[in-house]
Parts: C-alpha cells; structure tokens; sequence
C-alpha cells in the first residue's frame, strides 16, 4: 500500500528542524526501499522549509502511522499537524525515476482536497502536463474505498501553472507549495 504524508511545520520550528537534521534523515534511512518521494516545502524565500513530504510504500495503515508519528522531529514537536492518506502511484515511478532529475526548474507539491464523489478523469494521471509530473496520485480513506482529494509533485514555471494540474471545479480547496527533491546532500 502506498501513504502520502506531509508534517506541517509549527511556526518558530526551525531551529529544531536544523538540530534533529541527521536524526530525521537517519529515520528515513530506514524506509530507502520504500520511499516513492520525499522532500521539504518551502516558503517564498525558496530557502525556509515549512513542511516535509513523504509518500511510501507500507504493509498497511498502522505502519503508516507509525512511520508519520514516530518520525523525529513529529516527536520533538517541530510539526503542527499531519496529513496522511492512502495514495495510489498513478505514475508507477519513484521520484528518482522522474526523467527531469533533482534540480532542472522549479518544483511544486499541489494538493486538491475533495468535496465531492470524484470523476473517472480523478483517478488517472492527467494528460497534460504529464511531462512535468514527479508524482501523481489520489488521496484515499484508509480502507482505499474513498476518494478525498488529489495529491501531485510536479516541475512548473510557477505555482499558478502548478495550480493548473488540477481542475479547480473539482475540489473544495486546492493547496500549492514550493517543493524540493529531498534526502542526503
């Protein structure tokens, strides 16, 4: 199964973040087989991490809360709050497969929020802007049954092209972040 999981930052955060670095990078040492993408977003300054995202594959629903709520800076309180979902990777890649590698053009993680019974065209990869897709999958209840919303790793000019990947008409809410290949320098 597959789990999408982005940590929110709390504001103030940082210098946590910076002394739990190698912790949090240890931590996830131990899911390299399963990790599909990881990295932090970013604030406007493209420098101030605001949020770290991971999308795994995990046995089942508890290991992927234990994956989200053992992580190390979850347990300093570096994070404000957690969302993790079920995700389906419509792509069938990780983000090292992505053919536009780590730093060629900015990058951006787009999540839709659902607020109603999702169209077929929901649950595919959308034909434009394919390209430019990182990773690209729904967001699921956690039984898999239930469509909540779109969860999408892209390269974009802008966050306003970003923000076009999804039909807006289709979610309550539609979030865009500046994002970044994450791991080991």
């Amino acid at each position: 199964m597959e789990f999408f999981c982005y940590h929110r930052d709390r504001p103030g955060s940082l210098s946590l973040r910076d002394e739990l670095l190698e912790e949090h990078w240890s931590y996830m040492d131990r899911y390299a087989k399963e990790m599909i993408a990881r990295g932090p977003t970013l604030a406007d300054d493209g420098h101030t991490p605001t949020g770290s995202v991971h999308i795994v594959g995990l046995p089942d629903a508890a290991a992927a809360r234990a994956f989200a709520f053992d992580e190390p800076n979850y347990q300093a309180g570096a994070y404000r709050e957690v969302l993790l979902r079920r995700w389906r990777n419509l792509l069938g890649r990780t983000m090292w497969d992505f053919p536009g590698g780590p730093t060629d053009g900015d990058r951006y993680l787009v999540l839709g929020l659902g607020a109603r019974q999702p169209a077929a065209a929901d649950l595919l990869a959308p034909p434009r802007q394919r390209d430019e897709l990182i990773a690209y999958g729904p967001l699921l209840s956690d039984d898999g049954a239930a469509w909540l919303g779109t969860a999408a790793l892209l390269r974009a000019p802008d966050a306003d092209t970003a923000r076009a990947v999804l039909a807006p008409e289709r979610y309550a809410d539609i979030e865009v972040h500046a994002w970044t290949f994450g791991g080991r320098r």
